[in-house]
């Protein structure tokens, strides 16, 4: 070994033999400078050699005896660059949820078709398409014309659902959720949209405002009264509960806001005597229009960072397992007294048939055969109450209880084709625009007539062709012990809805200059108010039962009646905020 190399190098007591472990710039303590290529100058200026450069770097310097555990041991290994972990992020968004098993099927075009048409049995409502859109060319009464385009949506709501969940199925679980975020409220969006191109700003704010109604109060309240026909109390997730109760409080706040301030400027033109100092309804208006501007865009931000936290950040922490549901006593239980009811009816049917072929065939002791019958039918008519811990109502109520046992879920593989999936989207969205429009057109027709007013059709009638598909999913889904799935449809589409497309529906009309604020109707924005406050005292406790889901219908009962009743009134109109 040459002197240089040697400077190079230390031995230790044992006699092994390691690179220095000088790693700061500058020569060795003795005063020497490194080798070109030791493994010192190697550190510096790669910072974290590999081991195959470990191995270079023994061979470069003629070090065959340095072990290179000693090397590495003194270096550490070098780190993932950016490109690395782009690529690997890349990777986990694109790598599917659920990947099938190599014996698995793939889907061909046929297969891919026919899931198209039995993904629901709501697919029999597509005939009423070609019909809507024909009678929107004629001189039908628009009354017809809104039938048929209404139910002409609620198919194509679902097909659109289908189709995401089908996408989502083979992209990372990020992804997936984004999409699904992004796309499933896809429906009301264009509705929105289409009626803010018309200028209909009053069906604008009254449908996307009874859209959350409608999630809060109709179909949560549909979930918890079907999960709890069969269960007792249903247990959900206490975290994604308080985290949307908090996300609920900040969008009606960001709605009661405008009403407030308008409320407040009226009362102050009016008690002020001087008026002098009164602000025009102009100034308002615009005030109010600017301040709608800027609350959409810090909605959004806040959208933005929900999605990163539930997705990303926090998704471990809000996919906890719930606490279990509860199933009905035995004596409440009508399954099992229906079945246990009609194993009674067995045995008492046929210990009688037996005893009248006994009483048949020995005349004389038919009175002693009758009282053994009456002894015996009394026992057993005794039996199941007394002995039911161990007889059949042990069985029944251990199935009970098995029924309440989270069962594994089998795994979901795409049924469709990619290239399937993105033309079903292309083709859904399409109609579901055109049939929109014409949806939207027929509106004036209906409200001509002075029986129903637009604020009832877009609070009531419009939320029910976007929310159709999401009833029909939450409430199966419920009945399945599944309330989480059923909660994140029902709150986290009102959510999306006042987090993401009422700000931008705002900032779109914006752009394209239409004079839409955040400005709702008073009595809209209350009802709205109650809604969440109702709706937060409920989820509270992390359970629920069939009476709390009476209660959330029969609440929305009550609104739907309230604004039957409701003549309308347009607070942006007095400010001179019209089209």
């Amino acid at each position: 070994m040459s002197g240089s190399t040697k400077n190079n190098v230390e031995a230790n007591p044992a006699g092994q033999v390691w690179a220095s472990p000088q790693d700061e710039t500058g020569p060795f303590p003795d005063g020497t400078e490194p080798l070109p290529d030791s493994p010192t100058t190697i550190a510096r200026r790669h910072s974290y050699p590999s081991r195959k450069e470990s191995k270079d770097i023994e061979r470069n310097v003629n070090m065959k005896g340095v072990p290179i555990q000693a090397i590495e041991s003194r270096v550490p290994r070098r780190g993932k660059t950016t490109l690395e972990v782009v690529r690997e992020h890349t990777s986990m968004l694109l790598k599917p949820q659920n990947p099938p098993p190599p014996d698995h099927p793939k889907p061909t075009w046929a297969g891919s078709l026919k899931a198209v048409v039995t993904a629901s049995w709501l697919n029999v409502l597509l005939v009423c398409i070609p019909v809507g859109w024909a009678l929107h060319f004629t001189s039908v009464t628009p009354i017809i014309v809104f039938i048929f385009t209404f139910l002409s949506i609620i198919p194509l709501a679902k097909l659109l659902a289908f189709a995401t969940e089908e996408i989502s199925l083979r992209v990372g679980q990020t992804l997936g959720g984004l999409l699904n975020a992004t796309l499933g409220n896809a429906v009301e969006l264009i509705v929105a949209i289409i009626a803010l191109a018309q200028c209909k700003l009053t069906i604008v704010q009254s449908s996307l405002v009874g859209s959350i109604l409608s999630n809060l109060l109709l179909v949560l309240g549909m979930c918890f009264f079907a999960g709890g026909t069969k269960y007792s109390e249903q247990g959900f997730l206490v975290a994604p509960a308080q985290l949307n109760s908090s996300l609920l409080v900040l969008s009606v706040i960001a709605v009661l806001l405008p009403a407030a301030f308008n409320m407040a400027i009226t009362a102050s033109n009016n008690a002020d005597n001087n008026t002098s100092n009164d602000v025009s309804p102009q100034k308002e208006g615009h005030d109010i229009l600017q301040m709608s501007h800027g609350v959409a865009v810090i909605l959004l931000i806040i959208y933005a960072c929900n999605l990163i936290f539930q997705l990303w950040s926090h998704a471990n922490v809000l996919n906890e397992a719930a606490s279990k549901s509860t199933a009905y006593p035995e004596n409440i239980n009508l399954k099992y007294q229906y079945k246990k009811m009609g194993k009674r009816l067995q045995k008492i049917g046929r210990q009688r048939s037996k005893d009248d072929e006994e009483v048949q065939s020995e005349p004389g002791a038919a009175t002693a055969s009758t009282t053994s019958h009456e002894q015996q039918s009394g026992a057993r008519q005794r039996v199941p109450v007394e002995s039911a811990e161990k007889t059949p109502g042990a069985v029944e109520r251990a199935e009970a209880h098995e029924e309440t046992s989270e069962a594994g879920e089998e795994p979901e593989y795409p049924t469709m084709n990619f290239a399937t999936c993105v033309i079903l989207l292309i083709v859904v969205t399409v109609l579901v625009g055109v049939t929109a429009e014409f949806l939207v057109d027929s509106i004036d027709g209906v409200t001509a007539t002075g029986h129903i007013s637009e604020e009832w059709v877009g609070l009531i009638l419009l939320p029910i062709v976007g929310n159709a598909a999401e009833h029909v999913t939450a409430v199966t889904v419920s009945v399945k012990n599944k309330l989480d799935l059923s909660m994140g449809v029902a709150v986290g589409s009102s959510i999306q809805i006042a987090l993401f497309v009422i700000p931008f529906i705002v900032v779109l009309a914006w752009i394209m200059g239409k004079p839409l604020t955040m400005l709702f109707d008073p009595f809209e924005s209350v009802v709205l108010f109650l809604a969440v406050l109702t709706v937060n005292y409920v989820v509270a406790d992390g359970r629920s039962n069939w009476l709390e889901g009476m209660i959330l219908m029969n609440l929305y009962a009550i609104v739907a009646v309230a604004f039957w009743f409701y003549p309308g009134f347009n607070p942006s109109s007095t400010l001179g905020l019209t089209c």
